[in-house]
């Protein structure tokens, strides 16, 4: 079966940090393309980032560049994201995903792109930053 799991969420104050973790199985990791995502209460879905499989390919958002950063462990079939600097409006459900072709990791008009062609979603992990 399919899963992808993302864990590592919590609570913090602002300025602190955290690392978000997704295990990836029951598909060929590494033709697919991980995406980080988010949603806020009452907000639309934000795709914040994606990185390969092989992790040579890393994209962010604006709204996260240089705060968060994703990495890859192609052994063990993990994603993670290191979220510093974190303010109150990160707070938010965060997931992963999956894309087919790590060609279609990449942002377009500061956005992620393809969102819509994201194959596989986890079940998501709460961050809530205290102010």
């Amino acid at each position: 079966d399919v899963q992808l799991q993302a864990s590592g969420g919590g609570l913090v104050q602002a300025g602190g940090s955290l690392r978000l973790s997704c295990e990836a199985s029951g598909f060929p990791f590494d033709d697919y393309a991980i995406g980080w995502f988010r949603q806020a209460p009452g907000s639309e879905r934000e795709g914040i980032s994606c990185i390969s499989a092989s992790g040579d390919k890393v994209y962010y958002t604006d709204s996260v560049k240089g705060r968060f950063t994703a990495s890859s462990d192609y052994a063990r079939k993990m994603v993670y994201l290191q979220n510093d600097s974190l303010e109150p409006e990160d707070t938010a459900v965060y997931y992963c995903a999956a894309i087919l072709g790590t060609e279609f990791c990449t942002v377009a008009g500061g956005k992620l792109a393809y969102e819509y062609y994201y194959r596989y979603w986890g079940q998501g992990t709460l961050v809530t930053v205290s102010s």
